[in-house]
């Protein structure tokens, strides 16, 4: 497949389900000390890539957990943040100039630090208290996070099946290959249709919205120079809505989750509205070895897999690589 390393990506996967027992053994560490809240702090797609698992916690239990945007986290910090805290970070380089200086800033403030990155010689690496470490340029961090929140609730009692959820994430590597194989397909004929497409509207909610954001900013945006509207289905119908045209492309990313209900309104909205709607759905493919009381956990990682075959097409059709930039890394700024 077009930009598709099966070998690669197996590695990469399977190296971030290999830090079960280290998460572990620091959730032991953690449930053990004082520390009374998490704070997963980040910068654009780690920023969002923590937005599920901070819903994670939330909806599950009343410790005290926030993802943030890091460097307005500096200038106009939490109260509650401090030597009481741990602060989660993520860098698949490890040398993200935002996120080092937030590590800097928490570890002034006392918090115990820890950093998932690919590289032990990293700056970010370096810094931290705890750096967990997976194949290098592995991505999503959504395995890691899971495995986290998910260790961390149920030595609280506040999550069930934690045992069934750890064998299932065992073939989630070779799930997702599967996953992305199956909607090559429909990356390429997105693609075709939308080689001239200048602008995207994309919707999504619950445990997807995070993603929405990463997608619609960090790829479409940076990696393409694609103008977009990102928006939460629950907002949708607030303003947005007004920006919908025949011809308007509309990305719809529907999960399993509870929340499912707002996109399927969306849905029906887009669909009369619009003739131009791409619905990627997580029930639409298969996860062989998962069980199905797990699929919305996993609703992001197989949403990231889908939409990576999109835009390794629309790179191919647009003769645009996803590694050219203008200004991010390239300026000062």
């Amino acid at each position: 497949m077009l930009g598709f390393n099966e070998e690669e990506f197996l590695e990469q996967a399977r190296s971030t389900v290999a830090l079960r027992p280290q998460i572990e053994q620091l959730v032991e560490r953690i449930q053990g000390g004082s520390w009374k809240n998490i704070y997963f702090i980040g910068a654009g797609g780690t920023y969002a890539a923590a937005l599920p698992y901070e819903r994670f916690f939330q909806t599950r239990s009343a410790f005290p957990v926030r993802a943030v945007i890091g460097k307005e986290f500096i200038l106009a910090p939490d109260p509650q943040f401090g030597p009481d805290s741990v602060a989660i970070f993520a860098s698949v380089s490890g040398t993200t100039e935002d996120i080092l200086e937030c590590v800097e800033f928490a570890r002034e403030k006392g918090a115990l630090t820890i950093g998932f990155t690919g590289y032990p010689e990293s700056p970010i690496a370096t810094a931290v208290d705890e750096v967990l470490l997976s194949a290098p340029k592995a991505w999503p961090f959504d395995v890691q996070f899971l495995l986290f929140g998910a260790a961390f609730l149920a030595a609280r009692g506040e999550f069930e099946g934690y045992d069934r959820l750890v064998q299932d994430l065992q073939y989630v590597p070779e799930a997702l290959v599967a996953v992305t194989k199956q909607a090559d397909a429909a990356g390429e004929a997105f693609a075709e249709k939308h080689a001239e497409t200048d602008y995207h509207f994309l919707v999504g909610s619950g445990n997807l919205w995070g993603f929405t954001y990463l997608y619609s900013m960090c790829i479409l945006e940076e990696m393409q120079w694609l103008r977009t509207t990102r928006v939460h289905a629950a907002e949708f119908f607030h303003g947005s809505l007004e920006l919908i045209e025949k011809d308007t492309s509309l990305l719809l990313f529907m999960g399993e989750d509870e929340t499912r209900p707002l996109m399927d309104r969306v849905l029906g909205f887009a669909t009369e509205y619009s003739d131009d709607v791409t619905v990627i759905d997580t029930k639409d493919y298969a996860l062989p070895g998962v069980s199905d009381e797990f699929r919305s956990l996993l609703a992001p990682m197989i949403a990231d897999a889908v939409v990576d075959r999109f835009s390794k097409h629309l790179a191919r059709v647009r003769d645009h690589s996803l590694d050219l930039r203008r200004y991010y890394r390239v300026v000062a700024y």
